[in-house]
């Protein structure tokens, strides 16, 4: 159902925002470099994270779509925030009027999609082009096309998001202080990484459609537009200050009128909800008045205004000192070898670094980090001889073509399945070994490793017998066979690991928590396990990885 797949999808794209919210933020110029888009983004999407997980589990499509509407209008930062709870409220709506809410056809998106570009575009009295609302537009231009092919809804999501990313590398072309800068537009990467991991997370990976350009291709083209230019000749804009607030009408209150006043006091200004209840943003020099004008027509709370001159020159500064770090690490000796590992979760991160692992990639089964992204990190390693664990299979083929293209260093890929192979491969590392005998060694480590992991089906589905899974049924997936099937994550977790241990007996297990799992109940199951499995010797660690609340290995 539609409204099990937002449930679940939402968070796990809200978090890959909040991750790369310091890159959308180093690409903020526009409209002012006030570096904060990234973090005004996931601030908005989080607020919804929050409203949509508050339902019942029984809530409804109309309950989802309420909760986007007031979360993100609650919850909106910036312009790029505001903007976007529209964009989400538009959508959110179109998805409620979906003819089929078990299966949503090419149509019933192709429909949202429309509903979103009305939304946003009349909340923004003077739309700019190569922003936010250009990628919507053209998603939805390219989403009418879609309508009428014979794709089926999760390849019709792929190239959507294709669109997105391609989008977002025409933003230089169209705003002209995008290429300036030499950054695409923040907002719009923004909001092509949100909807690449919401469409990742609804389908289980990224699409590789023979007829449309890949996602890896489409983010290979936005990496080659974005050389960010060290620019700190911004003298201010006219307007310092960055207003907003919430504001609850408590008497005749014409939207209109009000923004035509706030305009002669700044710019960007914005108004949006329904009455009662709205958001207020606006640059001005004089925040103070602003407040005054509102107040004539009800309460104002939730104030923030900040100083976007002295943000912009933190904004450079960071850049600067990035930079900087950068020039500093390439110009000094390399080391004989390094490693690059992708995680999805800050649990993995630091269990990896713990064990030498020199960068880390944020990514997972979900969230597919591009070539440009894994050659970015052996880059930054700065070693002679670089081995990369990709960790998910289907993160393998990126990451050899990383490994092909990089011409600083010699790169070799152990093809790790899982974060938990990348464990063992790391513990057995000879760090005054050869490339070649690393590789070997590590290779031969994972083969030994065998993985576990408890999700939740986002769609009606069959087990590897045959038996039917149901939408919200809890799946224990073994070497991507789905073998335990049931309706509690500790249930499930049990059986997988008693099936296992019938085929293979181990001596180990290592398990990881996920970020949906409180460390009450992650502390119930390990005691369960160790009840049922008393010869198994069990090492547990929090992993904080989106949409698996349990993965383990046992060797």
């Amino acid at each position: 159902m539609i409204s099990t797949v937002i449930r679940t999808c939402f968070p796990a794209a809200a978090k890959v925002v909040a991750d790369r919210a310091e890159e959308i933020n180093k690409l903020n110029v526009f409209p002012v470099p006030d570096g904060d888009t990234g973090t005004n983004m996931s601030l908005t999407l989080n607020t919804v994270v929050g409203e949509v997980q508050a339902l019942p589990a029984d809530a409804t499509i109309e309950d989802i779509a309420k909760a986007i509407t007031h979360g993100s209008l609650m919850g909106a930062r910036g312009n790029s925030g505001v903007i976007t709870s529209q964009i989400l409220r538009g959508i959110a709506e179109g998805l409620v009027d979906a003819k089929n809410q078990e299966h949503p056809t090419p149509a019933d998106i192709a429909h949202a999609w429309r509903r979103g570009v009305k939304v946003a575009f009349k909340a923004v009295r003077k739309p700019v082009e190569g922003t936010i609302l250009t990628v919507l537009r053209d998603v939805s231009a390219r989403a009418d096309q879609l309508e009428k092919t014979k794709l089926s809804t999760s390849e019709m999501l792929d190239a959507l998001v294709v669109e997105a990313y391609e989008s977002v590398a025409r933003t230089p072309e169209l705003l002209p202080v995008l290429k300036e800068n030499g950054v695409v537009d923040s907002g719009a990467f923004g909001f092509a990484t949100f909807l690449e991991a919401f469409v990742n997370a609804a389908t289980g990976k990224a699409g590789e459609l023979t007829e449309f350009k890949t996602t890896v291709d489409a983010k290979a083209d936005v990496s080659a537009k974005v050389q960010i230019e060290l620019n700190d000749d911004w003298e201010g804009s006219e307007f310092r200050y960055c207003n907003e607030f919430l504001f609850k009408a408590e008497k005749d209150f014409d939207v209109d009128e009000s923004l035509a006043y706030l305009a002669t006091l700044g710019d960007c200004e914005l108004i949006v909800g329904a009455y009662p209840d709205f958001k207020v943003h606006v640059h001005s020099n004089e925040p103070n008045r602003v407040l005054e004008y509102m107040l004539q027509f009800g309460q104002v709370y939730e104030v923030f205004i900040h100083n976007m001159d002295m943000e912009s020159h933190d904004r450079t500064a960071k850049i600067a000192a990035d930079q900087a770090d950068s020039a500093e690490k390439s110009d000094g000796p390399k080391k004989a070898l390094g490693f690059v590992a992708v995680a999805a979760g800050s649990g993995e991160e630091e269990i990896l670094r713990s064990l030498g692992v020199d960068v880390v990639v944020s990514g997972g089964q979900t969230m597919n980090p591009s070539t440009a992204d894994i050659l970015t990190a052996i880059e930054q390693v700065n070693a002679e001889n670089v081995i990369v664990l990709p960790g998910n299979g289907n993160i393998r083929m990126a990451a050899e073509a990383a490994a092909s293209a990089c011409e600083d260093a010699k790169v070799a890929v152990v093809p790790t399945k899982t974060v938990l192979q990348g464990f063992s491969a790391m513990f057995v590392v000879d760090p005054e070994g050869t490339l070649e005998d690393n590789v070997e060694t590590m290779t031969e480590a994972i083969q030994d490793v065998r993985g576990g992991e408890v999700t939740t089906a986002v769609r009606d589905s069959q087990a590897a017998d045959g038996s039917p899974i149901h939408a919200g049924d809890v799946m224990g997936i073994q070497d991507d066979s789905i073998d335990v099937v049931g309706s509690s994550v500790e249930q499930v977790t049990l059986d997988l690991i008693a099936k296992m241990q019938d085929e293979e007996e181990g001596d180990s297990l290592t398990i990881l928590a996920g970020q949906d799992m409180d460390d009450e109940a992650f502390e119930k199951l390990v005691a369960a396990i160790e009840e049922a499995q008393p010869d198994l010797e069990i090492d547990p660690h929090r992993g904080e990885q989106p949409l698996y609340p349990v993965i383990f290995s046992i060797e």
